[in-house]
């Protein structure tokens, strides 16, 4: 039923609020980050904060908070030696979320599990995000396995977090849309140096173009631009809506990460984002929020933005 309400939101030409990051929220609060998963493991020993930062963001505005299962695949779990917690980690990520929900009243809000391609980091910024060679078929059972048991532990819908890789990405889009669950596509993008939208991917310039190109083989109920500055989502949002005609989301990140920590430098203010948010919504956005490096505060500060429909 909750689902059912935001859909007829969007369809109403509405304004529907995500929350901010989780991960680096919960750094921010001063949890240690593992060296090969980051923020995944970070969930066993805290639930009660995990609550507390989805209490938050509920207060702040939010519409749709998300599960703490971002990097805690069992690909990015076994790199870190926790590889036989998978269930116990995801389990209390998705409770946390449950838990802050019930806890507000608020019975049609939405928990969102988070699934991403990443893969174990090699620590260098600069280079190809894997550590070790992953084979396609790796993938595909990691990213299955994890879209299942977002299902069964009751997330209204998946967001597919963070797609840069086009060689990834028909494995998690099948894994994502055989669940059943509406599937949210959040891609990241940046500004090469010849000021071409390029993929996230730091180790070569993929066209966005060709990051985008997966949406004419999978239908998904929204899209849109997120972990990505917010001078460079517009013109994202343009390449998007040359093969995307649904809802749009734009959640942007700031500040940066060098593994496995994010650097919180010059965060955008809440009120300069509000100003990016403004003009995202005259180019068609109807859902925001934050990623990497945004709070509670910043999410209040988009939550006029809704209140004006």
């Amino acid at each position: 039923m909750g689902y059912e309400r935001i859909e007829q939101q969007i369809n109403t030409g509405g304004i529907v609020m995500l929350d901010g990051g989780t991960g680096t929220e919960l750094e921010r609060r001063g949890v240690v980050m593992n060296p090969q998963a980051w923020c995944g493991p970070a969930t066993l020993e805290n639930a009660v904060l995990l609550e507390e930062i989805h209490r938050d963001y509920i207060s702040a505005g939010a519409d749709i908070i998300t599960a703490n299962t971002f990097a805690s695949s069992r690909l990015m779990l076994e790199a870190a030696g926790f590889a036989d917690q998978f269930e116990e980690i995801n389990k209390i990520a998705v409770e946390s979320a449950l838990r802050a929900r019930d806890a507000s009243g608020r019975s049609n809000l939405l928990v969102a599990g988070s699934l991403s391609h990443m893969c174990p980091h090699s620590g260098d910024r600069d280079k190809s995000d894997l550590a070790h060679p992953v084979s396609p078929s790796e993938m595909a059972e990691a990213f299955g396995e994890m879209a299942s048991f977002l299902c069964a532990q009751g997330c209204d819908l998946i967001l597919l977090e963070m797609m840069y890789y086009p060689e990834r990405m028909q494995s998690i889009f099948e894994a994502a849309v055989q669940t059943g669950l509406p599937v949210w596509a959040g891609f990241s993008a940046r500004r090469n140096e010849a000021g071409q939208i390029v993929s996230h991917a730091s180790d070569s310039d993929i066209p966005f173009e060709e990051v985008v190109q997966v949406l004419d083989r999978f239908d998904v109920a929204a899209a849109g631009i997120m972990h990505t500055s917010c001078d460079v989502i517009s013109d994202a949002l343009n390449i998007l809506r040359n093969i995307y005609d649904g809802p749009l989301t734009a959640y942007p990140d700031s500040g940066y990460f060098t593994m496995p920590n994010w650097q919180f430098e010059k965060v955008i203010e809440p009120k300069e984002l509000r100003r990016f948010a403004n003009q995202w919504i005259t180019e068609g956005v109807q859902v925001l929020g934050g990623c990497c490096g945004l709070s509670p505060e910043h999410i209040a500060a988009l939550k006029p933005l809704k209140e004006r429909d």
